[in-house]
């Protein structure tokens, strides 16, 4: 990973990793202002440019496949099977980048946005 002012990280985890813990990897780039690929993605793939579309379009709301697969078809002029897009989408949500979350017969997805919790006061 690299970070706006081109440092570079090597993040290494080992032994019983969880959800959580990646979770808390994320905060931590976050909070370090890291943004994997964001500033620099080139959109010579076909991975790269659904997310370009999902980030342009979607930042904040919940999409479907078919709206991202109209969306990248008015994008780039070119057809993608809808089950590309839902690929990718499966694996975006591996990855922990988007969650899904059934919506009546399809999935609906959002981008995983990471907040900083409010730290708790102690009292001595």
């Amino acid at each position: 990973m690299e970070d706006v002012d081109g440092t570079k990280y090597d993040i290494k985890l080992e032994g019983n990793v969880t959800r959580d813990k990646i979770l808390k990897v994320f905060e931590m780039m976050d909070l370090m202002n890291i943004e994997e690929g964001t500033k620099t993605t080139n959109l010579d793939t076909i991975g790269a440019k659904i997310w370009n579309i999902i980030d342009k379009y979607f930042p904040m709301g919940k999409f479907t496949s078919n709206e991202i697969l109209e969306k990248y078809e008015d994008e780039y002029n070119e057809p993608i099977k809808l089950s590309v897009v839902s690929t990718y989408l499966s694996r975006f949500n591996s990855k922990g980048k988007i969650d899904r979350s059934k919506s009546g017969r399809a999935w609906a997805y959002q981008i995983v946005r990471l907040t900083q919790k409010p730290q708790q006061t102690r009292k001595l």
